[in-house]
């Protein structure tokens, strides 16, 4: 079972930290990836809660796999969110602190899980979608400015 599932049966809907990963995969036209949540009807980078014994990058991984089928490697540090809040249907309350990596293509098949993604689109920086919450609009945002100055940001 999934570390946070353990750490809710004893915890309940009290507010948690959770240490999360996410991806920016870019095409060859610099457009970025981008997952389109079945529970918020909403876009997000993939990605998502890490299991226990797991680094950020093997959780950005895995989580990409899962969500889009396709396999990568984690190229670069895009960025460290850790300034928000959650809140979500069940009640649960969070904090996530989550770490934004740059990654490539390595195999697999582009694909949505049917679980968490009901579409997979890449979007051209220039035109940002309704993102899930104020934390993706910023690894956006922070992402377009990363490919300008290579400097990584902290939040």
């Amino acid at each position: 079972m999934e570390f946070w599932r353990l750490l809710r049966q004893k915890v309940g809907h009290d507010k948690i930290i959770l240490l999360c990963a996410g991806a920016a995969i870019l095409d060859d036209d610099n457009r970025v990836l981008l997952q389109k949540r079945i529970d918020k009807n909403c876009w997000s980078f993939p990605g998502g809660v890490m299991d226990m014994d797991e680094s950020f990058e093997e959780t950005a991984i895995r989580e990409v796999k899962e969500e889009t089928g396709l396999n990568v490697v984690v190229n670069e540090l895009i960025g460290i969110y850790s300034k928000y809040s959650d809140e979500y249907q069940n009640g649960d309350r969070a904090q996530p602190v989550l770490i934004l990596f740059k990654c490539s293509i390595v195999g697999g098949e582009l694909r949505c899980d049917g679980e968490e993604t009901s579409e997979l689109k890449y979007f051209d920086l220039n035109e940002q979608p309704e993102l899930l919450n104020k934390r993706h609009e910023d690894m956006f945002n922070d992402l377009r400015e990363y490919l300008k100055d290579n400097k990584v940001k902290i939040r």
